[in-house]
Formats: structure tokens, C-alpha cells, sequence
């Protein structure tokens, strides 16, 4: 048996152990504790960072959206820009060609010997191709800027349709091709002139691509929209190129033998198509099979025919009055400050023997009617652009009152705003796009003179 002493000493190691087991069990709290405090300061630091971060990409992310919404103007305001610049450079370069024009017209008149009047007429051709694609780009800057809106109303597809015809059947008659209008009758929902100028470009790009055969304008109804249809029997399209056509500056692929230089076309007719139809709303469909021919389809809301109004006794008896009509000797007011064109109107007229003064500001106009005052004119002929804000309408209706009398006159313009067509309707003007056609100037002059003698009388 063990002695008191042993038992005593027993006793105090187990205490001993006991107290040492209860100090590392202690130590192993305290190390895990401090391992917990580490592993928050690890974490809260790296919330920290994250957070930091976060704010940065925030504020990249501001940064950039407001870079957008920047870009974002600058494009709108740089598209605004190229409209403006179009229309502004548009006319600048459309006053030569008109005073180029109206030259080349008179030029060719006195010419002796056919080899002279060919290459005037080749001169003629190459100014109006290049009027054409200044007009179409400038038209379709218009379109893509959303400056051109519609005027809604009932139009008569078989006045339309016999317009066109009338336009284009010298042209089929050329190529060797027939134009055919089917009358229906019917009547649409749509701005008249774009409409217009939409089936247009297609009869048009229907002819270029058609060596036999010919083309067909027809339309009808089906529920309550009306689908008008231009069929030809030209070189087709290939489905995968159906969208690739309707791309600016965009040909059909055909050999030089295949066309000649008057009919290459400039690759912008259907690109406008497209402005067009989106802009009033227009759903366009395609069917072409190669060497067999195109047909593009046009669904337009149907309208009912308008209430017909009797036409003014003495309508019928104008055009016989027209044609008996002659320029010599009438009186006209030409103003336009731009010397070139001036001097070409000038060598123009002469030679239709009209009796003019030729005026290029508001100052200039009061003098020359002032210089004589038994010479009162019988028309004017107004650039509406004139030097110093000037403006044709403002001068037309100066002379007006001055006169006492409504004199026929012509607004001459290379971009007619909204605005002009407004006060020229108001003031009853005839507007004539630059540049000026002479044919065309002699076809209106003749026929105002002949409305100015029905009034007379």
C-alpha cells in the first residue's frame, strides 16, 4: 500500500495534469480566436478592395455612358451638319451648271453642221447626269435627316400611272422597248410626289435592265389595301442579292456589250426606293427570276375616290391657246446674282427674241423699272437665293405692288424648301428647280403667257 506521502504526490500530478490539459485546451481557443480575427481583417480588406473597385467601374461606366450620349450628338448634329452642307454645296455647284446648261442650249442652236449639235447634245446628256446624282444625293441626305415629310392625301393611280407612261415612253421607244399602264380606277392613302418618285426609280431601273420586251405598271385591290405591281422582262436579280440592290452606288453586274453609257445608271435610284417607302410607311416585296424579269410590289392603304369638281369653263380652250402662243416681244424681269447665270438667261432669251432687263438685287430691280417707267414687264423670272438674305418671292411681290398688278412670275431654285412651296402657292409662282432646262423654261413661259392673255380677255 502506498504511503501517505505517494498518495499526496499521486494526487498533485493528476491535479497538475489536469491543470495542464485545461491551459492547452485554453491556448487552442485563444489560437483559433486569433486565427477568426485574422481571417475578418482578410475579408474585410478584401470587401474593401471589391468595394473600390466596384466604385471605379461605376464611374468608368458613368464616364462611358456620358462619352455615348456625347458621340451620340456630335452624330446627330454632324448628320444635321451634311444636310446642310449638301443643300448649301448643292446650290453653289447647281449655279454653274445652270448658267452651263442654259449655254449649251443656245450654243447648240447655232450650229451649222450636225458633227456640232451631237457633241452639244453630249454636253446636254453629261450635265444632267450630274444634276441627277446631285439631286439624288442630296435628296437622300434629306431622307436619312428626316427632313422630308409627307403630305397625306387621295391620289389617282391612273393619273399617276399615265404620268409616268408620258415621262418614260420616249425612253422605251429609244431602247426599242414597250411601256404598258394598266387603268384600274383605284385610289390610294400616300404623298403624291413621293409615291411618284418611288415608282419612278423603279420603272426606271426596270427599263435600264431590259434589252427585249418591255415593262407593265398595273395595280389592285385585295381587302383594304391596294398592291401596285411593275413587272419587266429584263436580266432578273438573284435572291441572295435582293437587299445588296437597294445599296447606294450598287449596279447590277452586266458586260459592257450588255449596256451602254446612257442607261449604267448610278447606282442611287432604288437606295432612295427604300428612304421612301420606309418613310411613308410602304411594305416592298421582290419576285425576279434570272433572264426572265423582276416584279416589285408596292401595298399602300386604299382610299375612296375623292368628289369630282366640274373644271372652270374655258379650261379645254388653253392648250389650242398655247400653241399659238409665241415669246417674242413679251416682256421679262430676269433677277439672279449670279453673273454666269445671268448672262446665260440673258443669251437665251435674246434668242427667243423676248425684250428683258436683267436685275441681280432688290436695288437693281427698283432701277431698272424706275430707269423707264413705260416699260412695265409681262413676266419675271426670280433666282430665290439672292446676295444679302434677298429673297426671290420678297422681290416678285415688290415689282407686284409696284405694278399694280399680279405679273406671272417664276421662282428659280436649286432646293425648294417646304416653306417656298407655301408662299409660291400663296402668291400663285411658278417654281422651277435648278438647273434650269430651257425646254422646259419655254413650255411654261408659253404656257403663263397664254393663261395671261385668257385672263385679259
Amino acid at each position: 500500500m502506498p504511503s501517505d506521502e505517494q498518495q499526496e504526490l499521486i494526487k498533485l500530478r493528476k491535479i497538475n495534469a489536469a491543470l495542464m490539459e485545461r491551459v492547452e485546451r485554453s491556448m487552442d481557443q485563444q489560437g483559433n480566436a486569433y486565427s477568426l480575427f485574422q481571417t475578418a481583417i482578410s475579408l474585410e480588406e478584401q470587401v474593401r478592395r471589391r468595394t473600390a473597385e466596384l466604385s471605379r467601374t461605376l464611374v468608368d461606366l458613368e464616364r462611358t455612358n456620358q462619352q455615348l450620349v456625347n458621340a451620340k450628338e456630335a452624330a446627330e448634329q454632324a448628320n444635321f451638319s451634311k444636310t446642310r452642307f449638301l443643300a448649301s454645296a448643292s446650290h453653289d455647284v447647281l449655279q454653274p451648271l445652270n448658267a452651263s446648261l442654259l449655254l449649251m442650249s443656245t450654243l447648240s442652236a447655232v450650229q451649222q453642221d450636225q458633227e456640232g449639235r451631237k457633241l452639244c447634245r453630249q454636253v446636254e446628256h453629261s450635265l444632267e447626269s450630274m444634276d441627277t446624282l446631285l439631286r439624288n444625293l442630296l435628296y437622300m441626305s434629306r431622307l436619312d435627316a428626316g427632313d422630308v415629310r409627307p403630305h397625306w392625301q387621295t391620289v389617282s393611280l391612273d393619273k399617276l400611272f399615265d404620268s409616268i407612261a408620258s415621262d418614260f415612253e420616249p425612253i422605251a421607244q429609244v431602247r426599242n422597248l414597250e411601256l404598258r399602264v394598266r387603268r384600274t380606277g383605284l385610289h390610294v392613302w400616300s404623298d403624291p410626289t413621293m409615291l411618284r418618285r418611288t415608282i419612278q426609280n423603279i420603272v426606271a431601273n426596270a427599263l435600264r435592265y431590259t434589252k427585249k420586251g418591255g415593262a407593265l405598271i398595273t395595280a389592285g385591290k385585295r381587302h383594304e389595301h391596294v398592291h401596285i405591281r411593275i413587272a419587266d422582262t429584263g436580266i432578273g436579280i438573284q435572291p441572295e442579292r435582293f437587299k445588296e440592290i437597294f445599296v447606294e452606288f450598287q449596279r447590277c453586274d452586266l458586260g459592257r456589250d450588255d449596256l451602254d453609257g446612257s442607261s449604267a445608271g448610278l447606282g442611287l435610284g432604288l437606295a432612295i426606293v427604300e428612304r421612301m417607302v420606309n418613310t411613308l410607311n410602304i411594305k416592298l416585296s421582290l419576285n425576279s427570276r434570272i433572264n426572265y424579269g423582276s416584279c416589285f410590289s408596292l401595298r399602300l392603304p386604299y382610299a375612296e375616290k375623292p368628289v369630282s369638281i366640274a373644271a372652270p369653263s374655258g379650261t379645254l380652250q388653253s392648250v389650242s391657246k398655247t400653241n399659238n402662243v409665241k415669246l417674242a416681244g413679251t416682256r421679262i424681269l430676269v433677277i439672279e446674282n449670279d453673273l454666269a447665270a445671268l448672262q446665260a438667261m440673258e443669251s437665251l432669251l435674246t434668242q427667243w427674241h423676248c425684250k428683258l432687263r436683267l436685275a441681280s438685287s432688290m436695288q437693281e430691280t427698283l432701277s431698272a423699272l424706275n430707269s423707264d417707267i413705260k416699260w412695265s414687264p409681262d413676266m419675271i423670272i426670280a433666282d430665290q437665293h439672292l446676295n444679302n438674305n434677298e429673297r426671290g418671292t420678297s422681290v416678285i411681290r415688290i415689282v407686284r405692288q409696284l405694278t399694280g398688278r399680279r405679273v406671272p412670275a417664276i421662282v428659280v431654285t436649286a432646293d425648294p424648301s417646304e416653306r417656298l412651296w407655301k408662299m409660291a402657292d400663296q402668291g400663285r409662282i411658278e417654281v422651277m428647280r435648278k438647273p434650269v432646262k430651257p425646254a422646259q423654261l419655254r413650255a411654261l413661259l408659253t404656257h403663263m403667257r397664254a393663261r395671261s392673255f385668257e385672263v385679259s380677255a
